[in-house]
């Protein structure tokens, strides 16, 4: 087991004249707090007794049924016994670990890729191979390449693991005919992919693409996504779809890491979709980031050095940056924080020790005052660096 490295920095950003691009964290003026107090006194009037005892593993049934019609929305063929509401989407990630990853086994990450999950992984002994990405995503060409070469020493991958949707960090979406053809891919390697998807739904100028899940007709998708992006980190609520196969042995792991998921918040997480105020919100969430997005890209392109390269990124919450040759973002983290800016460096996403010239932003948490000033904080920080290379050589 490894030490989370933005766990970590969160900590060193808590000075408060630190502006922080590190972690990945809702703006919480996005938080419906005073609907939510509504929602609470009408848990407790109608459901207290219920709400505040234990409830069952895989979950409270009326909030799976909720779920489950939403993805049925997006093309996901499930009912309410294919759903397990987890303590966030960790928890269903250390349990695909569990599962799946004996000492010395493989499983196949993006890269890069994020970190929560990699660690995850990497605390069941397991060998992580990367695969890069490109602008739509995993090179689904070099995944098949690497799976062959794997098959030659007789290794199989346990599973997939992939966000295709704003990935983290890199931002990208996976287009429909990529989703498919890894879909194809798993069939004709028996393989199992897992799909994480906490941002999908924040979407700012792109049209929705369908889960890989929807595409799966052998029950080899593990589909996971949160209410931690959309409603609250705080109520440590997620949920996964899976085949009754794979529920199954996820239900009986679970039961023994915390026997149920929060009770209460999954009552309030379901009275606030029964309400309908769920969708509403996530338009305020979209309304709320773009603004920020946009100021993040302005700042950037107004203040960095020439040679750094940024897609922007059609929704969810991080940026990717890739600084010119010579500049090392671990190394530089330190210059940062005394110029009280925080980011996360890109060696701490890859499974291949690469990405030493990246960085991820992220834009959802600052105020627009914020992102200015530590965008050209961050920017002197890397000229200075430019700076120094050029002394060197």
């Amino acid at each position: 087991m490894r030490k989370s490295v933005i766990r970590e920095l969160l900590k060193v950003t808590q000075d408060p004249e630190i502006i922080s691009f590190a972690g990945g964290l809702p703006n919480p003026k996005s938080f419906p707090i005073k609907d939510l107090e509504g929602v609470i006194d009408q848990v407790l009037e109608h459901d207290g007794k219920e709400a505040l005892q234990y409830g069952t593993t895989q979950g409270h049934v009326h909030l799976r049924k909720a779920i489950a019609e939403r993805a049925a929305k997006d093309g996901i063929d499930v009912t309410e016994d294919n759903v397990i509401i987890t303590s966030g989407s960790q928890q269903a990630l250390d349990t695909v670990g569990k599962i799946f990853l004996n000492p010395g086994e493989s499983a196949i990450v993006g890269l890069p890729s994020y970190l929560g999950g990699i660690n995850a992984f990497r605390s069941y002994e397991s060998n992580l191979e990367g695969i890069p990405l490109d602008g739509d995503g995993m090179r689904v060409d070099l995944l098949e390449e690497k799976i062959k070469e794997l098959s030659k020493e007789d290794i199989t991958p346990k599973f997939i693991y992939v966000i295709p949707t704003f990935q983290n960090p890199a931002g990208v979406i996976m287009p429909e005919k990529r989703r498919k053809k890894l879909i194809d891919i798993a069939n004709e390697y028996d393989l199992v992919i897992v799909e994480d998807d906490p941002y999908g739904k924040l979407g700012f100028d792109a049209p929705p693409v369908k889960p890989i899940k929807a595409f799966d007709d052998e029950g080899r998708v593990i589909y996971m996504s949160t209410f931690s992006k959309i409603l609250s980190p705080g109520f440590r609520l997620a949920w996964s779809i899976a085949s009754p196969e794979l529920t199954r042995k996820m239900v009986i792991c679970k039961q023994a890491l915390d026997l149920c998921t929060n009770t209460f918040t999954q009552y309030l997480a379901n009275e606030f979709i029964r309400r309908g105020s769920l969708d509403l919100h996530i338009m305020k969430i979209c309304e709320m980031y773009k603004p920020k997005r946009d100021l993040m890209m302005k700042y950037m392109k107004e203040y960095f050095p020439d040679g750094y390269v940024c897609h922007k990124p059609k929704g969810g919450m991080f940026a990717w940056v890739t600084l010119p040759k010579g500049i090392d973002t671990e190394k530089m983290f330190l210059d940062s924080i005394k110029e009280k800016v925080a980011y996360v460096h890109g060696k701490a996403f890859h499974v291949d020790g690469g990405g030493e010239r990246c960085m991820r932003l992220n834009f959802s948490y600052s105020s627009d005052d914020q992102i200015k000033a530590g965008m050209e904080r961050l920017a002197n920080v890397i000229k200075k660096k430019i700076e120094e290379s050029k002394a060197v050589l």
